[in-house]
Parts: C-alpha cells; sequence; structure tokens
C-alpha cells in the first residue's frame, strides 16, 4: 500500500497521543476552562473547567507529519495554509476568552476581517501559484465540472467562511465535531486517491490526528478542541474540497456543518420575527435533540452515522 497513505495516519495518530497527556495538564494549569451557559442544557454545567484549546493537538499532529511530505506533495500548502491560518484565528479568540477572559473574545468584525484575508490569500495562491480551476464537479453527472466565470471567486469565499463556521457550529458535544470531520476526511482521502491529487498526505493526517484527538474528546470528554480546533477543522475540509474541485460535495457529505449553521439562522430569525419565540428548543440543533431527551452519546452516534452515509452516497456521486 502507498506508504503516503498509511504512515501519515500512523504518525499523526501516534503525535496527537503522545502531545494529549502533556497538553491537557498544561491548559489546566493555564486554567483555560470551558464555561457553560446557566440557561442551556443542564448536563453540560458539570463540564464547566474542562480545559479547551485542545485543538492544538492534533492541529501538531496535522503540520508535523505533514511537513515530511510538503517537497514531494506541494499540494498540501494550501489546504495546511487554510488550516493553520483559520486554526490561528480560532487561538486568538480563545486565548482571549479563556486566558485574558475577555467574555466576547474576538469582536464579530475582527474574526471576519481575519478570515476573509486568509480566505483570500488562499484564493490567490490558488489563481496564481496552482494549477487547479476553479470549475466544480457536480455530483452525480459523471464527472462533469461547472464553470461560472468569475463568480467563482465570490463562491469561494462564501463556501470557505461558510463552511469554518459551520464546523465551528458543530462542535459543543464530546466528540462531536471530530467524529463528523473524520468521516469528512477519509472521504476527501478517498477521492484524492481516485483523482490522483497530492493531498492524500494532509487528509490522512488530519485522520490519524484526529483518531488520536477522539481518545480524550469522546465522552466524557477530558478536553475540548475550543476555537483553536474547530475553525483549523472548518479550514482544513474547505481546502481539500477546493484542491479537489468539489466544493459542491460540502453540501452532501458536510450536511451537518450545513444543517447546524441553518438551524442557528432559523432559530434567530424566527426569534426576532415573533417577538422571543423559539423555533427549536434551543440552537445549534444538536442541543435540541438533547433537549428533547437523546443523550450526548446518542447525538453525537446518530450525526455520525449520519456523515458516514452520506460520505458514501458521495463516493457514488462521485
Amino acid at each position: 500500500m502507498d506508504t503516503s497513505i498509511v504512515i501519515p495516519v500512523i504518525v499523526a495518530f501516534g503525535i496527537s497521543v503522545a502531545l494529549a497527556p502533556f497538553i491537557i495538564p498544561f491548559l489546566r494549569r493555564l486554567k483555560v476552562g470551558q464555561t457553560e451557559r446557566e440557561d442551556g442544557v443542564q448536563s453540560h454545567l458539570k463540564k464547566a473547567g474542562t480545559p479547551t484549546m485542545g485543538g492544538l493537538i492534533f492541529l501538531i499532529a496535522t503540520t508535523v507529519t505533514s511537513l515530511f511530505f510538503v517537497r514531494s506533495n506541494p499540494d498540501i500548502i494550501p489546504v495546511l495554509f487554510l488550516t493553520l491560518g483559520f486554526g490561528l484565528i480560532g487561538f486568538l479568540d480563545d486565548f482571549l476568552k479563556v486566558v485574558l477572559h475577555r467574555s466576547d473574545g474576538l469582536f464579530p468584525r475582527q474574526k471576519m476581517a481575519l478570515q476573509l484575508v486568509v480566505t483570500g490569500i488562499f484564493a490567490l495562491y490558488l489563481i496564481l501559484y496552482t494549477d487547479i480551476p476553479l470549475t466544480l464537479q457536480i455530483p452525480f453527472t459523471g464527472g462533469y465540472h461547472l464553470d461560472i466565470g468569475w463568480l467563482a471567486v465570490p463562491l469561494l469565499f462564501f463556501a470557505v467562511v461558510g463552511t469554518v463556521n459551520g464546523v465551528n457550529f458543530t462542535d459543543g458535544l464530546d466528540g462531536l465535531a471530530s467524529s463528523v470531520t473524520v468521516m469528512v476526511a477519509v472521504f476527501f482521502t478517498v477521492a484524492a486517491l481516485i483523482k490522483g491529487s497530492g493531498i492524500t498526505p494532509i487528509t490522512c493526517a488530519v485522520t490519524g490526528s484526529l483518531m488520536g484527538f477522539l481518545l480524550f474528546n469522546c465522552f466524557p470528554a477530558s478536553v475540548f478542541m475550543g476555537d483553536t480546533g474547530s475553525l483549523a477543522l472548518g479550514g482544513f475540509v474547505a481546502g481539500s474540497a477546493y484542491m479537489l474541485q468539489m466544493p459542491i460535495f460540502i453540501l452532501l457529505v458536510g450536511l451537518v456543518y450545513v444543517v447546524e449553521v441553518l438551524s442557528v439562522m432559523i432559530q434567530v430569525t424566527y426569534f426576532k420575527a415573533t417577538g422571543g419565540k423559539r423555533f427549536f428548543k434551543m440552537a445549534p440543533i444538536h442541543h435540541h435533540f438533547e433537549l428533547c431527551g437523546w443523550s450526548e452519546t446518542r447525538v453525537v452516534f446518530v450525526f455520525a452515522i449520519l456523515t458516514a452515509i452520506l460520505c458514501m452516497i458521495g463516493f457514488l456521486g462521485m
């Protein structure tokens, strides 16, 4: 079997598992604990104080592993840049919130401006330094690629920023964002192999590092990824999709991300339109299911299995 598949998974998994016992106590000493809403799901109150910013674990593991393959696989560079770029934004947000105790972290305008800058650099690199066109592969068309001309650039900004924030909203239960994104990373690994793309080392590295992280992030979690991790994963998903000309497939294999974002938008819009009524019991939607009586582990299991099924449908769509 191709070493660019097996080795990154094993190495990244090993680094994640080795780093966690050092990073988690370090985060505890920094007192970067999670805070829980008093008006939220009551079972989550016991999570208060659990270290956050744990995304550093798989972010370091992914970066170190990927660097071994950059010279032979330069297509890794834009994906790694988007992953690290958004991971840095998330780190700044987490640092301001939990270390400097600025409750809002980065202000919304600051966060959006930074996200647009990182996305813009990614777009320029893609256009100027790669031969990857901004055409869009349409699922279930036998490989047909749609060329929408200059509209592809604003669509790229919308897709990248939307995906990043979708993954961010998904990160609300022990192991949820991690387990869903493992499935998506496996999908992009297989897609990269089928297309002969050079991004397989980083998709494999993310797969391995997240599996290692899940040992500490599954219920009951001893560490949370924080915005450091969730924004980085969103960057990874969007970057991989664009390097494979498959951003439309995010709507399919990343349907959980999409539904999480839509649930928040629907909740906010309905709340304002009705003068305080709620469409869901709580948003994002994973909390709605919890308040409907589902256990946290059941929500995570169902969302992960749903993503696995959607990924298999995605393979058919290729």
